[in-house]
């Protein structure tokens, strides 16, 4: 079976296909925003990046999400309830982490199926 790789750079791929499963992880943007800002970021960038890998987020079988300050659980919570479509929730974990850059406020790493 083939690996297919979206946006790959010498450090990271935006996208990993292995047959028909989709590996992505994604980070915000806007630095200074805040957990509201870039959940929003976050979760706009995993739809635009299943799109242009064939899929959508109907289609999402887990995202484990890392939170920098699980104080931001809640309003975390209010923009990915808003997002996540109805009765296509995956298997989900919240994580609290020391991310990679301090000032992401969160990181998110998934795992879908292609196709929809």
């Amino acid at each position: 079976m083939s690996i297919e790789r979206i946006g790959v750079t010498r450090r990271y791929s935006d996208a990993v296909i292995h047959g028909n499963t989709i590996h992505l992880v994604e980070v915000p943007t806007t630095l200074a925003g805040d957990i509201t800002v870039q959940t929003r970021e976050v979760l706009a960038s995993i739809e635009a990046t299943l799109r242009r890998a064939g899929s959508d987020p109907t289609r999402l079988l887990q995202v484990t999400l890392y939170l920098a300050n699980m104080d931001d659980y809640d309003a975390m919570n209010a923009v990915w309830d808003n997002w996540v479509p109805e009765a296509c929730a995956p298997v989900r974990a919240c994580v609290g982490a020391r991310l990679a850059n301090a000032a992401y406020r969160i990181e998110a790493v998934v795992i879908a199926a292609r196709g929809g």
